[in-house]
């Protein structure tokens, strides 16, 4: 999959989320957007790296730090 298919994939999915809100104002879209997918990145990242955090954050461009921080916050260690 192309970075380009992924970017249609997310604006495909806000557009129906737009309009499933049925004129409801909106709130917190990009928080909501970030949590729905931080969590498959970091579980693939995780995967890939066969659980070793120091080559999943270099995979991710993050430091492992912080990696551990996502890890932790998406209940994820």
């Amino acid at each position: 999959m192309s970075k380009q298919s992924i970017e249609d994939c997310v604006r495909k999915s806000l557009e129906k989320y737009f309009r499933d809100l049925d004129g409801e104002p909106a709130h917190n879209v990009y928080e909501m957007v970030v949590q729905t997918v931080e969590k498959p990145i970091l579980e693939i990242a995780m995967e890939q790296a066969a659980g070793n955090q120091s080559l999943a954050a270099e995979i991710l461009g993050i430091n492992r730090n912080t990696l551990r921080k996502k890890l932790q916050l998406h209940g994820l260690l």
